[in-house]
């Protein structure tokens, strides 16, 4: 849907900018950036490894993050299954945002 893409983009720059003057603390600006992620991309095996290894965290840790088993996450890095639904979307969040954002860090 078009119309609430573009409303979702105009409200996302918005809270840019009003972050970027200081009227917008980081963890508000972090909720509007999940409100406003875009469509989820799907994810090869090596892109998964890729984006574990840019924030140099284990399966283990990736898993955890996520809400999923360490073979689960084993699974989608030898393409033997696929992230989907909301592990698709907190993979998608991550590779965004960094793991700070879902850690709450």
């Amino acid at each position: 849907m078009k119309q609430k893409s573009d409303i979702l983009d105009a409200v996302h720059e918005t809270a840019q900018g009003l972050h970027k003057v200081g009227l917008l603390d980081k963890q508000k600006m972090n909720r509007y950036d999940l409100l406003c992620v875009k469509e989820t991309p799907d994810y090869t095996p090596d892109q998964i490894k890729t984006i574990r290894r840019r924030y140099q965290i284990s399966q283990a840790v990736l898993a955890s993050i996520i809400n999923t088993s360490i073979s689960t996450v084993q699974k989608w890095e030898i393409g033997d299954k696929h992230p989907s639904g909301p592990s698709l979307k907190l993979l998608s969040i991550l590779d965004v945002q960094g793991p700070d954002i879902l850690i709450g860090a």
